[in-house]
C-alpha cells in the first residue's frame, strides 16, 4: 500500500511529536472557553456605528452656543492672568 492511501496518520509525512504538537496547539487556539480570539465582522460594525454616534454627540457638545461661550470665557481668563 502505498503512503498516499494509507489508512493510519504515520502516511501523513511528519514525524509523530511534530504532529501532536500541532494538534495540541490548534486544540489550545481553537477549543478553550473564554479564548477570545478578535473581533468579528459584525462586532467591528457595530463598535464603529457606537464610536460615530458617540463623535457626532461630542461634536454637537462642544460647538453648542453654551460650551463655545465656557470655552472662550476660560481662554480668556488664562490670557489675562498670563499677561
Amino acid at each position: 500500500m502505498s503512503p498516499m492511501m494509507s489508512p493510519s496518520p504515520a502516511g501523513c509525512g511528519r514525524p509523530e511529536p511534530l504532529r501532536r504538537w500541532l494538534r495540541d496547539r490548534w486544540a489550545r487556539l481553537t477549543m478553550l472557553p473564554g479564548r477570545d480570539r478578535g473581533m468579528s465582522t459584525a462586532e467591528y460594525a457595530v463598535g464603529t456605528i457606537a464610536a460615530c454616534a458617540f463623535a457626532m454627540l461630542l461634536f454637537k457638545v462642544v460647538t453648542s452656543p453654551e460650551v463655545r461661550q465656557l470655552i472662550t470665557n476660560l481662554i480668556k481668563r488664562a490670557l489675562n492672568v498670563a499677561g
